[in-house]
């Protein structure tokens, strides 16, 4: 299946806080249902933030810490556990395209939406691929020490997690937003959570960088992924119109920043 014969834009990477990121894609999502534009962009996440799984348990995030440091706290609405983001260490992205347009399988549509993000570890170099195998979680509530999944979960090298991938469905259109791994501060990232069953040695020995594996800037990693999903999609040289923008603060102020949604996990806008 191709999707590359149809409208696309490509947002390149812009910083934004989490809520908002959050909100643009559900934006992104509405706008290609209606009107048909599709949506592949890179962001990054300032300030910092944790984004807890949809079903993560509020008692899981060390909330005085994140208070202390400044970290937001938002909920995604697609799954797994949570990932601390800041500006350098992470790179993320966001595929939103209509529903009817992609595989009902979900294992299909996990494979189609991960092939730019293969090409871009492919273009730095890096040996990616999902895992091949199940592996027991180490820390339930971090994405990164979840049990490794072969359907969404992707590894380099010796088998150490780089990427976590995740879709939900919303408006009749679908959404993968994924996570790829530039550095790691593993003392930090473990800190959001309260009382972490692990260390940050343990966590180094499951998860791995693009750094770690083939020493680039994170400039190249971040035009590597852009120009990734530019070919796959061919996608133009878009943005964000005044209206999505007006919509999505709305949304982020409503929903994504709103307690009943971050720690009750219930939509103030549904």
């Amino acid at each position: 299946m191709t999707l590359s014969d149809r409208e696309w834009r490509l947002v390149r990477e812009e910083s934004r806080r989490g809520p908002l990121n959050m909100a643009l894609d559900e934006i992104a999502a509405e706008t290609a249902a209606e009107d048909g534009l599709r949506t592949v962009r890179v962001y990054q996440w300032d300030p910092s933030t944790l984004s807890l799984g949809y079903r993560q348990a509020p008692e899981s995030v060390a909330w005085d810490y994140c208070d202390r440091e400044e970290i937001t706290v938002t909920r995604r609405p697609t799954g797994g556990g949570g990932i601390y983001h800041d500006r350098y260490a992470d790179i993320s992205y966001s595929i939103i395209a209509p529903a009817d347009e992609l595989p009902g399988d979900l294992m299909e549509t996990y494979e189609l939406l991960c092939e730019p993000v293969f090409d871009a570890f492919e273009r730095l170099g890096i040996d990616a691929r999902f895992t091949a195998d199940e592996m027991p979680a180490i820390h339930q509530p971090a994405c990164y020490l979840r049990e490794l999944h072969p359907a969404h979960d992707i590894v380099a090298g010796e088998g150490r997690k780089i990427s976590g991938n995740a879709q939900y469905r919303q408006k009749d259109a679908v959404i993968q937003h994924g996570s790829l791994k530039f550095d790691l501060d593993a003392e930090r990232h473990l800190s959001v959570f309260s009382d972490p069953e692990t260390t940050p040695d343990e966590f180094r020995e499951r998860v791995t960088t693009m750094n770690e594996q083939v020493g680039v800037s994170r400039t190249e990693a971040v035009e590597a992924v852009e120009e990734a999903l530019r070919e796959w999609a061919d996608a133009d040289e878009g943005g964000w119109t005044d209206d999505e923008l007006a919509r999505a603060e709305d949304r982020a102020t409503e929903k994504f920043e709103s307690g009943a949604w971050v720690r009750d996990r219930e939509d103030p806008t549904a």
